[in-house]
């Protein structure tokens, strides 16, 4: 391995716009693959040529011109003797100009396109010929992802250098029979120069056994990280807990409804944990409405009733206040402290929770991120509840582990309504136990979905003042205009005035993100307490909001959101026994893959399903949010395309940390440089 810059060609300018591809090294180099592949090795006589295909050229320059327009362009005619092609370029160059000369050969490869001119090609590659030039490759030709400044030819030329010089550096890190067959050199040699016969589909859809090779190393990679980072936490003392006596007891006899089989059964997995004097690191997932808060607070019982403080930590404000409301509604009456704490806090409030906190007589603390802060400090922290993990980075979660006391790790639970596929759990959530509440609370009435074309949109209102005349509850949700809260709050803005200005008998709430947490929370209560009938609002209310009343849902432009978004938002409904209706309101014309993500939507009501659904159609970035994605950085690999690789992954890693130590953490160096730093944080 030598750094980059000992490359020929590679001086400071490449060198910086190799960095911005992550490139550092030779090494980082041959871990470049291609994103694509093109057949150059054939040239084709012109007048075989199909329009919208890329094809291999040559022949002499019999014309040279700067045709009028907007846009001052350069034309050059090549002629084959077979026929004629017009090479357009838009960006003229020096290089350019010095090899388009009447009756210079060139040898060029671009996409066929109709133009004003008949055939045409928009910026070819393009090569001038002499009596020295080398015949066309007998390899299939490396498309890489690259970054402006870096061409195509200059990252191919730097990546057969290090082919060439520093391949033979690599170390064979896999035990041998779980190399497919191919030597760690060979696949690469494989990848980035292909021959001619290579099945294109195949390299295409990343199943050649050479790339599967790279991609299974890639697996394994990630499952020594998890498992490295689960082990070391796991070496670190955790206080033991006793089943509670009397505080769980006292919190289930003061419910109207007893507890689902699902939710004993993950209580008692609970418990299991909660009784070694390891950490525990539990992923509890369920559907909407499944009842998550409730087995958080079970749990809660245990340790609060030896003395411990639990702390809860929600993604959001609205979220989190919504779970410090409903704990000081089940704990405070059994006489225990729940205490609150954001970012939003100032002053003297916040002096004062940060005090309660750290002389222990806040016993629960609920809050959003602030409660990772360094200045805060817990007495006796004996467990951490997470809820929605996707909204956090996994930095973020093992920051509250540093909050224990003596060095002694608190315990972990970590919930989501977003159902995860067992191919995501085992990737960015290998280092925790999985629980599923797989069964929701009786008398639940299922929710009607259907679809709405906006431009339908004018009944949909009618609809919707009349049912809130008799006496029903809807929300009506504006999505994401784009990436920006304060765009947002205009939409929803917009829509309230409107809304109020058809129809000023209706009583109506306004709720997003922009707006202080105690006006958001004002607004909640009044829809809760039934004095609103409809509440305009944007994504905010996605998580956790519970109004039993409320039987309808409205999203406008709902192709604008994944599905495991649009599963949640339904969930604001149907938590009553009424009847239960979703409208997904869409915008013309839909794409095939909007057409189906909301078919999959009328069809179903399991998230555990969607989440497959979504899986499949958007890729694991967008299910479980970029900041969780961003921590597990796949090169090669592709979960919804190599999730039937994962178990065995598991296994040779588990193997490798067994017998092979050093090779496990030069194989995590090789993959994921920025690993082990979370094993530590």
């Amino acid at each position: 391995m030598a750094a980059v810059h000992q490359l020929q060609g590679v001086g400071a300018a490449a060198a910086a716009l190799l960095e911005k591809l992550n490139i550092f090294t030779t090494d980082d180099l041959l871990f470049h693959l291609p994103r694509d592949y093109e057949d150059r090795s054939t040239i084709i006589p012109m007048n075989q040529l199909n329009v919208g295909r890329s094809y291999l050229l040559e022949g002499i320059v019999k014309g040279v011109d700067f045709p009028p327009g907007k846009r001052k362009s350069m034309a050059i005619l090549l002629d084959d003797d077979s026929a004629k092609v017009t090479l357009r370029f838009y960006h003229i160059y020096k290089g350019l100009t010095d090899r388009a000369k009447v009756g210079n050969r060139l040898r060029v490869f671009g996409e066929v396109r109709v133009g004003a001119r008949g055939l045409e090609m928009y910026h070819p590659e393009i090569q001038l010929i002499s009596e020295h030039t080398p015949l066309p490759k007998t390899q299939l030709t490396a498309i890489y992802p690259s970054t402006e400044g870096l061409t195509q030819p200059k990252l191919r030329d730097y990546v057969k250098q290090a082919l060439k010089q520093h391949s033979d550096d690599l170390p064979e890190l896999l035990p041998e029979k779980f190399t497919n067959g191919y030597a760690l050199k060979q696949a690469l040699e494989y990848i980035h120069e292909p021959p001619t016969s290579a099945n294109m589909l195949q390299l295409g859809q990343g199943s050649h056994p050479a790339q599967q090779r790279l991609i299974f190393e890639e697996l394994v990679a990630h499952q020594v990280s998890l498992l490295t980072r689960r082990a070391y936490i796991q070496q670190i003392e955790a206080p033991a807990f006793a089943p509670s006596q009397r505080l769980a007891k006292q919190l289930l006899a003061g419910l109207p409804f007893s507890m689902t089989g699902a939710q004993k059964r993950v209580s008692k997995e609970i418990i299991q944990d909660l009784k070694q004097n390891k950490p525990m690191l539990r992923l509890v997932q369920g559907d909407v409405g499944a009842g998550k808060t409730l087995v958080a607070a079970v749990a809660a019982c245990h340790a609060l009733e030896e003395g411990w403080q639990v702390a809860l930590m929600a993604p959001t404000e609205i979220l989190a206040e919504q779970h410090y409301l409903n704990f000081k509604r089940w704990f405070e009456p059994l006489g225990l402290t729940v205490s609150w704490l954001s970012g939003k806090q100032k002053g003297k409030a916040r002096a004062s929770a940060e005090q309660i906190i750290q002389d222990g007589s806040a016993q629960l603390v609920v809050g959003t991120h602030a409660l990772f802060q360094d200045n805060v400090e817990f007495a006796k922290l004996g467990l951490v509840i997470i809820d929605e993990q996707h909204r956090f980075g996994v930095d973020q979660r093992l920051a509250l582990r540093n909050k224990g006391l003596n060095h002694m790790t608190p315990h972990q639970l970590v919930m989501t309504a977003t159902p995860i596929p067992r191919t995501l759990a085992m990737s960015a959530y290998g280092d925790l136990d999985t629980s599923i509440i797989d069964e929701l609370p009786p008398g639940r009435t299922p929710i009607q979905t259907v679809t709405i074309p906006l431009d339908r949109r004018e009944q949909v209102l009618q609809r919707i003042a009349s049912n809130c005349a008799e006496g029903k509850q809807a929300y009506w949700v504006c999505t994401l205009v784009e990436q920006s809260e304060t765009l947002d709050a205009q939409a929803a803005e917009a829509t309230f005035a409107e809304i109020k200005e058809r129809f000023p008998e209706l009583n109506i709430g306004l709720v997003h993100g922009k707006m202080k947490a105690d006006d958001k929370q004002a607004v909640m209560q009044q829809f809760k307490d039934n004095q609103l009938q409809l509440l305009i609002a944007t994504t905010v209310i996605e998580v956790g909001v519970d109004v039993p009343n409320a039987s309808i849902m409205v999203i406008e432009n709902a192709e604008r959101l994944g599905l495991s978004q649009l599963h949640q938002l339904r969930g604001r409904v149907g938590r009553g026994a009424k009847a239960s209706f979703c409208a997904l309101l869409y915008k013309h014309p839909l794409s095939q893959n909007g057409q189906e993500r909301l078919r999959i939507l009328r069809e179903s009501n399991d998230g555990f399903v969607i989440a497959e659904k979504d899986l499949e159609l958007r890729g694991p970035g967008e299910l479980l949010g970029t900041k969780q994605t961003g921590d597990m950085g796949f090169r090669v690999a592709k979960l919804e395309r190599d999730d039937h690789l994962l178990n065995q992954a598991h296994y040779v890693a588990q193997q490798m940390l067994k017998d092979y130590p050093e090779q496990a953490e030069a194989l995590l160096k090789r993959w994921l440089p920025e690993a082990p730093r979370y094993a530590y944080v």
